[in-house]
């Protein structure tokens, strides 16, 4: 992964809100992340824990309540940015919107729904060749020509969210924040508007950063995984490591969780309990430990290797068993 070009990186990011009144709140605590360009980074956990807070973060719409830390995008701090390099940075990073209906204006019609990055940036010197940017992109996100001139209450729920991703794409931005862009659609609609996005970041080298509390479908469509809870990263990994073989407690009871499609199994299914107020304010240090490569968690000492002293007796347990039919030789 050293070898990939870093898009975005958060070193040490401290955001409040309301600081120093009563109801303060530390949304997002001391949290780093690397997002590689061209790849899918999901970012899960429940609902409160800073997901969308770091993804509005980086789009620099919370630039006073960042307290400590530092945001780059291609290498350039966000909380710097002005004049172009900040329009530069607006059309370069983008947002899909959780909510398909509250994020588009209903006395709009599509056409200048999708246009309006167009508009603003100027990427069109025509009428003409507006209307064809906007019919590329509706042919792009699965919609025709009859479109342009409706408005938003006259689609479904996954057509608007097709077309929150036309006006996305727009600006031919290189990354795009998509907050939750399947939680309020129907199960049936999901997985074809995920296909979508996945058909669109091969054809056009997108890089995302995809926010979810489902760890299913944030495995499906993600590269890497950040776990994330009350304010802070618990753990990062490929999809496959942190889904398959995951460390940390509260990561293994969101995996435990997840409902089966058998009912029998279902029934017999134990999820596991994450006691936060003892595991996160005993008020020890905790920090970023490499488990294995590109894996890690965020642990004490002690915890992490508690952690590589249980996996070491799990493999060789598995390693060890005897196989069934042995064991009925065995038993006779």
């Amino acid at each position: 992964m050293s070898d990939r070009k870093k898009i975005i990186e958060l070193k040490n990011v401290d955001l409040t809100f309301n600081k120093g009144k009563r109801n303060e709140n530390k949304a997002i605590n001391n949290v780093s992340l690397d997002i590689y360009e061209g790849e899918t980074f999901g970012l899960v956990g429940e609902s409160g824990s800073g997901k969308t807070t770091i993804g509005r973060a980086i789009l620099k719409l919370y630039d006073k309540e960042i307290s400590g830390g530092e945001i780059l995008f291609d290498g350039k701090n966000v909380k710097a940015l002005r004049g172009r390099d900040l329009t530069s940075f607006r059309s370069q990073a983008q947002m899909i919107f959780q909510d398909p209906q509250a994020s588009l204006n209903g006395r709009m019609r599509v056409k200048d729904i999708i246009a309006e990055g167009i508009d603003v940036n100027k990427l069109a010197a025509s009428d003409e060749e507006r209307t064809a940017k906007v019919e590329k992109l509706l042919q792009l996100v699965g919609l025709n020509h009859d479109h342009l001139t409706r408005y938003p209450h006259e689609f479904s729920g996954g057509q608007r969210q097709r077309i929150g991703i036309a006006r996305a794409l727009a600006v031919k931005p290189k990354f795009i924040v998509a907050d939750e862009p399947i939680s309020a659609l129907d199960v049936s609609i999901q997985a074809q508007v995920v296909n979508l996005m996945k058909d669109i970041q091969e054809a056009e080298g997108l890089t995302y950063l995809f926010i979810a509390h489902d760890l299913s479908m944030v495995k499906y469509i993600s590269d890497r995984i950040g776990v994330m809870h009350w304010g802070k990263i618990l753990e990062i990994g490929s999809s496959e490591a942190v889904y398959n073989q995951p460390i940390h407690p509260y990561t293994k009871s969101l995996l435990s969780s997840i409902p089966s499609p058998d009912p029998i199994s279902e029934r017999q299914r134990t999820p596991i309990v994450y006691d936060a107020q003892v595991a996160e304010t005993d008020g020890k240090v905790r920090a970023m430990h490499e488990f294995e490569r590109e894996h890690f968690v965020f642990a004490t000492q002690e915890e992490f290797d508690e952690y590589k002293r249980t996996k070491k007796v799990a493999a060789w347990d598995a390693a060890n068993k005897i196989p069934e039919e042995a064991e009925e030789i065995l038993a006779r």
